[in-house]
């Protein structure tokens, strides 16, 4: 080995603890609104497709304030406007084209909607169909909302027909051959039912309002739900060409139960939490992939932004992790699912879990409110937590009790975070051992949290060894699940060594090297998965400063 330069070679340490990092629940945002514009991207003449798909994309724009609703109008509106005034048209095609006059504000001649008034009311008169019904009494009441004078002879007739598809179980048939009943069924009859009962010139029967009040809580008894507090709706049993997955399902049946609230007297037995877990299922979906999923997404959390049942509150934490060498405060965010302003109230820091449900912190601790961010925060320092993950109970209390029965917040609310921090490296020693014998010659304590080189001999006999200890904030013991070791020659050759430890030390030993120069630096991270690189890169993010 004599007469050779030494080799310089970089020696980067990188202990990393793996946890993944599960998706929050946040109200609608802008993307959102980038992602309904992708989805709903017009054809190359600048249409939709069918009057369906118009409709969706025209609400949804709507919903979501977006510049693209009003550039609509003009193709959208002569579209609808060609297909009210053709004698082919079905129920289901004036349906949605009265729908898409409705929402753009389009000029339809008053002739024209009696013309369509007539054939639904026809429609009405001779079938037996709930999809029937549904379309016929749905362009019905939307020619109503728009200014005309529209009455429903003999609604009552019109409920009872309804009524008579219904189950025991608050499902619904699709008519008097179906064998089968459907979730799905149930809120577009439920949403029918209100129609009717707003285009009676009369009282429907109360008993019949009593009976379907009824029917709506044997359907929410067959809700589903996740342990997070999620609840939504899905088939049990029907045909494959008859199965609209959970999301449709939901959407159904949250149009319809709070349609039917919006016409009932006094408040329908719903409990709360389960409003709330619905907002939390269509919330959760996040960026919807296809553009029927984000029209069910987008219209329903509309309709439960503002409805007579409950309307859900959502905590959100804008984000889940938290530095303690940062000094990074716990912040809290309670909104509608729009995120307009929730009304007065104390958002309180319950208990704090560790892994196993082990319990950290109890008691009631209430978090400060800005009122200029809307935000309620609270600094971690004080919980004595320590770098780790963590579920953090939360519980909302409005501060007026009359609120109460108009808001829905689920009492407790249990969020996942990931608390992480600076480790500390202590009693770091590097020193050449013989290979035979074992003595460790020329030890050297280094400081890995600083840019240090050391110069070290060795023949090609001898072993390096380096040993460690991490620590954190809080001074106690921390054993990542892997901890690295990257050595890079100035050939750029890079070799990389899991270090083995116990939850006391870390130590490795290489054999058979020639003279070397380190330049040593520690790097720990919490639930970063992809490499170095990205390591580096977010802990520049923090503001860490890594050497």
């Amino acid at each position: 080995m004599a007469g050779r330069r030494p080799a310089p070679a970089a020696l980067l340490l990188l202990a990393v603890a793996f946890a993944p990092i599960s998706s929050a629940v946040r109200p609608v945002s802008d993307a959102h609104r980038s992602a309904a514009e992708e989805l709903f991207a017009p054809s190359a003449d600048g249409s939709f497709g069918d009057l369906e798909s118009t409709y969706e994309a025209v609400k949804t724009f709507q919903i979501l304030g977006l510049e693209k609703y009003n550039s609509l109008s003009g193709k959208a509106c002569k579209f609808a406007a060609e297909n009210l005034a053709s004698t082919d048209s079905t129920a289901k095609d004036l349906f949605h084209a009265v729908r898409i006059s409705g929402a753009l504000g389009c000029g339809v001649d008053a002739g024209v909607y009696d013309g369509v008034v007539a054939r639904l009311k026809a429609v009405i008169k001779d079938t037996n169909s709930l999809l029937e019904f549904y379309y016929s009494v749905g362009g019905l009441l939307s020619i109503k909302e728009q200014g005309h004078n529209v009455v429903l002879p003999d609604a009552e007739s019109t409920f009872h027909a309804i009524k008579a598809l219904s189950q025991s179980d608050g499902r619904w048939r699709y008519g008097t051959n179906s064998a089968e009943s459907s979730t799905f069924a149930a809120g577009i009859a439920l949403e029918a039912l209100a129609g009717v009962v707003s285009l009676a010139d009369a009282e429907v029967d109360p008993s019949m309002m009593v009976v379907v009040r009824n029917d709506i809580v044997k359907l929410f008894d067959t809700i589903k739900s996740y342990d997070d507090g999620t609840f939504y709706f899905d088939e049990k049993h029907v045909d494959a060409t008859e199965y609209k997955g959970p999301i449709m399902t939901s959407a159904s049946v949250v149009r319809g139960v709070t349609s039917f609230a919006a016409v009932a007297s006094g408040k329908l037995d719903i409990p709360g939490d389960k409003i709330l877990g619905l907002a939390k299922f269509f919330l959760g979906i996040g960026l919807p992939g296809s553009s029927k999923d984000c029209f069910n997404q987008i219209d329903s959390l509309s309709v439960l932004e503002d409805n007579r049942v409950f309307v859900p509150l959502i905590l959100s934490l804008p984000t889940k992790v938290f530095s303690l060498s940062l000094k990074d405060q716990l912040k809290v965010e309670v909104t509608t699912v729009f995120g307009s302003a929730a009304p007065l109230l104390k958002v309180n820091l319950v208990q704090v879990l560790g892994t196993d449900s082990k319990v950290i912190t109890n008691g009631n601790r209430e978090l400060q409110y800005d009122l200029d961010k809307n935000v309620h925060y609270l600094d971690i320092a004080p919980l004595e937590i320590d770098v780790g993950k963590y579920s953090v109970v939360f519980e909302i209390s409005l501060q007026e009790q009359e609120r109460e029965t108009v808001y829905a917040t689920g009492g407790r609310n249990t969020e996942s975070v990931f608390v992480t921090g600076l480790i500390k490296v202590d009693k770091a020693e590097i020193g050449i051992s013989d290979n035979d014998a074992g003595t460790v010659e020329s030890v050297q304590k280094l400081d890995l949290l600083k840019d240090t080189k050391v110069s070290l001999s060795a023949n090609h006999l001898q072993k390096l060894r380096l040993s460690f200890q991490l620590t954190t904030p809080l001074g106690l013991t921390f054993k990542p699940h892997q901890v690295f070791l990257k050595l890079k020659h100035e050939s750029k050759v890079e070799h990389l060594f899991v270090v083995p430890g116990s939850a006391r030390q870390f130590k490795i030993v290489l054999v058979s090297i020639s003279t070397l120069e380190f330049a040593l630096l520690v790097l720990w991270m919490l639930n970063v998965t992809n490499g170095l690189d990205q390591t580096l890169n977010y802990l520049e993010k923090l503001h860490i400063h890594t050497n």
